[in-house]
């Protein structure tokens, strides 16, 4: 029998660790650390896409790259039953939680929030030939890769800081490290495409394509990343310009769209062909009316070109523009 005096009614006095400790079947505690996992979401999931992790304050979010889904506990719990709105997922971790705690005794545990890894330090080397050869297996030219200024690296920094002091460093050097700057020189990402995790390093906000618009195009396309959007200007489909956001889970802002949408007469979308490329097209559509674009090749416009090359791409691509004019 549950004593009255052990039932939790408020949301509030629900430790955030356990929610993600108990439905994910986390086999450690959360106490500060991040945890990357296979995705709850997506039973076809090969490898861990699955992120939950501290925010700033200290407060554990989850990030779901294969399906999309990110947020809190109750967003979290929202998307693992189906549920109709937060409140209904409130209900049922509170419901949850009592009939835990009826046979369990779940101390929290207390932590200090630690510090984010960020780049400190970089050098930029020279291009060399498995630089060439990656780069025009997507048929990509040294000219194309400067006008978006990526620049090859011979390593980075990472330090981990904590008011003041440093608490870890990390240098990675290995081949296949690229810069994505910004005109100004600034470093905004790191892509590592030979890794299995940590691709992409971000470092600051940027939308990617942003600052080689000439808005001389009637339409603009936005493609899932950098690599993506250089492809396409390489199909040379005259009357489009591209942009592309920090990645496919992050939507560009309103008031940046709105000022778009002024500029161009149609926008579309063209990201993955998978389902996490499908469902973040859709979420373009449905909150700016996109229409978006599936090229079904490979498993992004890069992939297709590696694989099938440029002509039949565009044999395939041209006529889903020309739909979605």
């Amino acid at each position: 029998m549950i004593s009255t005096q052990a039932i939790v009614s408020d949301l509030n006095d629900i430790p955030r660790e356990w929610v993600f400790e108990h439905y994910l079947l986390l086999t450690e505690r959360l106490c500060g650390q991040c945890i990357k996992m296979k995705s709850a979401f997506n039973t076809d999931d090969k490898v861990p896409s699955m992120c939950v992790y501290p925010d700033s304050k200290g407060l554990y979010k989850f990030k779901d790259f294969s399906s999309g889904y990110g947020g809190d506990g109750l967003n979290l719990v929202m998307y693992l039953y189906n549920l109709n709105g937060r409140g209904n997922a409130s209900f049922r971790i509170i419901d949850d939680y009592n009939l835990y705690i009826s046979n369990n005794t779940y101390i929290p545990i207390e932590y200090k929030p630690q510090g984010k890894y960020i780049v400190s330090d970089y050098e930029i080397r020279h291009w060399s030939t498995l630089d060439q050869i990656y780069w025009k297996s997507f048929k990509l030219s040294s000219k194309i890769l400067e006008e978006h200024n990526v620049h090859p690296l011979s390593f980075y920094n990472m330090i981990k800081e904590n008011e003041g002091q440093v608490l870890d460093t990390i240098t990675i050097k290995t081949n296949f490290i690229y810069g994505f700057f910004r005109k100004n020189g600034s470093l905004y990402k790191i892509y590592t495409p030979k890794t299995k995790d940590y691709k992409f390093i971000k470092v600051n906000d940027y939308i990617q394509g942003f600052e080689q618009l000439e808005y001389k195009s009637k339409y603009l396309v936005i493609t899932s990343s950098l690599k993506d959007l250089m492809c396409l200007k390489k199909l040379n489909i005259k009357g489009i310009e591209t942009i592309a956001p920090d990645s496919e889970n992050s939507i560009i802002p309103e008031n940046f769209v709105k000022d778009l949408t002024k500029k161009y007469k149609s926008i579309m979308v063209l990201f993955d062909n998978d389902k996490a490329g499908i469902e973040s097209a859709k979420k373009y559509n449905s909150k700016y009316g996109f229409k978006y674009i599936n090229l079904n090749l490979a498993k992004d416009l890069s992939d297709s070109i590696k694989d099938y090359g440029i002509e039949k791409v565009k044999e395939v691509l041209f006529p889903l523009l020309k739909e979605s004019l």
